[in-house]
């Protein structure tokens, strides 16, 4: 009974709890709606709210866009009646100037005729004075007309050559100012020895039993020697001396120290003669590639081929007039080098040019031809600037000169040969340069007499006056200079000058 009675009480509390649990979901629910609800109401709120705004903003900025239109209509109208208005002022102003055209062209027209007219009558006058002339003079008009232009043409080229020589003296004295003051300040920075061999070494001797000894049995040591290097081996009576012949200046160094290191060692024979010619070789070329290499940095000249070097190198063995061919290639590219300075031109190419402008020389014995193209051909095939090839080409006149660089490599070539004491000659190419000298001179016509002064650097033409005009005399100066030019060889520079005088001669009796 009692058991029921606790059944009966828990399961009303359970039916009492379920109801008063569903209670109080329903009441929770209907909050959580009523609180969407109003989220809902306050979201929609706002949404309207920026609508309106949205609204109104798109309303102004059409009115705004509205009345900027407007305004760009306005201004575009404006400047389309101010571009109608100038239009029409250019139209006025074209038709005036049309009708004053019209009107000068009327007038022209007039004067026209009247020119027309007058040049008529004119033509009618000269033909009246020509036949007047004609038979005043008993000439007809072809003999007068020859007349006049024989008159006209003498007195134009008096004029002409007038002119010619006052122009001439201006720019010669402008340019030998300039000239001096670059060629004084290049010499004034350097200087450099002169003289040298020409074609034969002697080799000094401790006595005169070494020339037996040099000789051999028969001679077989000196063909020996004669043979192994090339080279003659002249012995004569020049006491405690031997003279070594050779146009190969390589050759006749090779000779010189095998014949002084046998001297030396005293043991000659064919055997120990080969040997030391050997050794002398290799010296010879070790010297050779060290003065190449001591040229391209004093002349500063760096990153030449080293086969260039070594030709360079030759030029220590070899002259011109008694000037040695390294030392004056390293002055030329200094001389170059400083007047490039002087004028704005390109310093490397000066300097380059200047060192191996006679590079040919070191193998114009081995090699058929002038020594300039020889050289720019050998540089050339060894990748040498071509400015600085046709430098070495150009310098003397084989092919032209193509940039200021190639024509102070000629310039400088010319002072460092040309200076004093810089070269020599014998006295037998001496005369013989100086009898060619007068001989070419003569050989052109009109020439009286001519003499060769100031040793040789220097010719005179005095010509006949009555053959030979002033500006004739001109030409003749540039005839001469570019035979002696293509003909002859001298060191420096060769003046010509040509004098022509007429000498009038009376008696008083």
């Amino acid at each position: 009974m009692e058991l029921g009675s606790i059944v009966l009480g828990v399961i009303a509390g359970l039916i009492a709890g379920a109801a008063l649990g569903y209670t109080l979901y329903r009441y929770r629910h209907q909050q959580q709606g009523l609180h969407a609800r109003a989220e809902a109401e306050r979201l929609l709120d706002e949404a309207q709210t920026k609508a309106r705004e949205l609204e109104l903003k798109g309303h102004d900025e059409a009115i705004r866009t509205r009345d900027e239109a407007e305004k760009e209509a306005a201004r575009r109208r404006a400047d389309l009646q101010r571009e109608e208005e100038r239009l029409a002022r250019k139209r006025e102003q074209l038709d005036e100037k049309l009708e004053k055209t019209e009107q000068r062209e009327r007038r022209l027209n007039q004067r026209q005729s009247q020119l027309d007219k007058q040049t008529n009558d004119l033509a009618k006058l000269e033909q009246q004075r020509t036949a007047e002339m004609a038979r005043i003079a008993q000439m007809t008009v072809e003999e007068a007309h020859r007349e006049l232009l024989v008159a006209v043409e003498k007195t134009a080229r008096d004029d002409m050559a007038r002119v010619i020589r006052q122009v001439e003296a201006e720019i010669k004295e402008e340019a030998d100012r300039r000239a001096r003051e670059i060629v004084t300040l290049a010499i004034q920075r350097i200087a450099a020895e002169a003289g040298g061999d020409i074609a034969v070494s002697v080799v000094p001797l401790p006595n005169d039993e070494m020339k037996g000894r040099i000789i051999g049995r028969s001679g077989r040591n000196i063909r020996a020697i004669e043979k192994a290097t090339g080279v003659d081996i002249v012995v004569d009576d020049t006491p405690e001396a031997v003279t070594l012949s050779s146009f190969d200046p390589v050759r006749r160094e090779v000779a010189r120290v095998t014949l002084t290191n046998l001297i030396q060692d005293g043991r000659i024979h064919p055997a120990r003669i080969e040997k030391l010619v050997e050794d002398a070789r290799a010296e010879v070329d070790r010297v050779i590639k060290e003065e190449g290499e001591r040229a391209t940095i004093e002349a500063g000249v760096p990153g030449l081929h080293p086969e260039v070097q070594k030709m360079l190198g030759r030029l220590k063995f070899r002259t011109s007039y008694g000037q040695n061919q390294l030392y004056h290639a390293i002055e030329t590219a200094r001389l170059a080098g400083i007047m490039a300075a002087e004028l704005g031109a390109d310093v490397k190419i000066c300097k380059a040019g200047g060192l191996l402008h006679d590079l040919g020389k070191a193998m114009d014995h081995e090699v058929e031809g002038s020594h300039a193209l020889i050289g720019a051909d050998f540089a050339k095939r060894h990748g040498v600037d071509l400015r600085v090839v046709n430098c070495m080409a150009s310098h003397h006149h084989e092919v032209e000169a193509e940039s200021l660089e190639a024509v102070i490599v000629e310039a400088a070539d010319a002072i460092s040969g040309s200076r004093p004491g810089a070269r020599r000659e014998s006295i037998e190419l001496y005369l013989k340069r100086v009898k060619d000298l007068e001989d070419i001179a003569s050989s052109f016509e009109g020439v009286a007499q001519s003499y060769a002064i100031q040793a040789g650097r220097e010719i005179r033409i005095i010509v006949r006056p009555e053959d030979i005009d002033d500006l004739a005399s001109l030409q003749l100066s540039k005839n001469i200079a570019r035979k002696i030019e293509e003909t002859m060889q001298y060191p420096g520079q060769i003046k010509v000058t040509v004098i022509r005088e007429t000498r009038a001669v009376d008696y008083a009796k």
